[in-house]
């Protein structure tokens, strides 16, 4: 289990130490203090994902079924992956997604070449993922078991996304302060560009704004950008 120290100096320190140029960055106060958060975020966040999650596996089953069909035809057994993710007060989860990869990725006589999923996130053109994988990372739909995530409170439908426990380590003190809210599903970078293959650290930068505006507007707001975009990527 990945494990946070919750000590106070710890604390002080992450907020400092959250970029190398404090003056280009929102400042964070607080956000590691539960004791000062909006009844939205005690309370009302929570009802929000268990509306939003169970009317949107209500209203996908038919999609996820056709998707688990097609996946169990050309990939085999096991689908549904649970990866390890860092969460809520570094607390370790399984984070579920439907895969995309071919199970001999790991074997391939060529190793992958492009850049490290360490570095950068949404790479195109990989060529580990089948041709029904790469359609479903497209449009997102990889992401949709993580709605099962949400109801068993080990994810959010916004907030930060959850990394692994390797790249929270290379961030340092600067990874450790997205973890005083539970992983979203979709969050800020996701909808401020959504860059294929940006670097780790933009994407970073791009979630920390949302630590300081967790709000029903906020998050009503993230969600219908996140169905903009990914119709737009679909068009593409």
């Amino acid at each position: 289990m990945y494990r946070l120290q919750a000590d106070d100096e710890r604390v002080g320190r992450g907020i400092d130490a959250v970029t190398s140029d404090p003056a280009s960055l929102v400042i964070l106060p607080s956000v590691t203090d539960r004791t000062r958060r909006s009844f939205y975020e005690r309370t009302g966040k929570r009802a929000f994902d268990l509306v939003v999650a169970t009317t949107m596996l209500v209203c996908l089953a038919p999609l996820m079924a056709a998707i688990w069909c097609l996946l169990r035809v050309t990939l085999g057994r096991d689908v549904v992956i649970s990866q390890d993710r860092v969460g809520l007060d570094g607390e370790t989860f399984g984070m579920l997604k439907f895969r995309t990869m071919r199970w001999s990725r790991r074997s391939a006589e060529r190793p992958f070449q492009g850049v490290d999923r360490r570095q950068s996130h949404k790479i195109d053109h990989d060529p580990r993922h089948t041709p029904v994988g790469r359609v479903l990372r497209k449009l997102s739909l990889d992401e949709l078991p993580q709605l099962v995530n949400v109801l068993l409170g080990s994810m959010s439908v916004v907030g930060p996304r959850p990394e692994m426990a390797s790249v929270v380590d290379r961030l340092g003190e600067r990874g450790h302060v997205r973890h005083s809210v539970r992983p979203g599903m979709t969050g800020e970078w996701q909808v401020t560009g959504r860059q294929t293959g940006a670097p780790l650290h933009e994407c970073f930068e791009a979630d920390l704004p949302y630590l300081t505006r967790v709000t029903f507007r906020n998050d009503l707001g993230i969600l219908i950008r996140t169905i903009a975009v990914v119709l737009q990527r679909g068009g593409r």
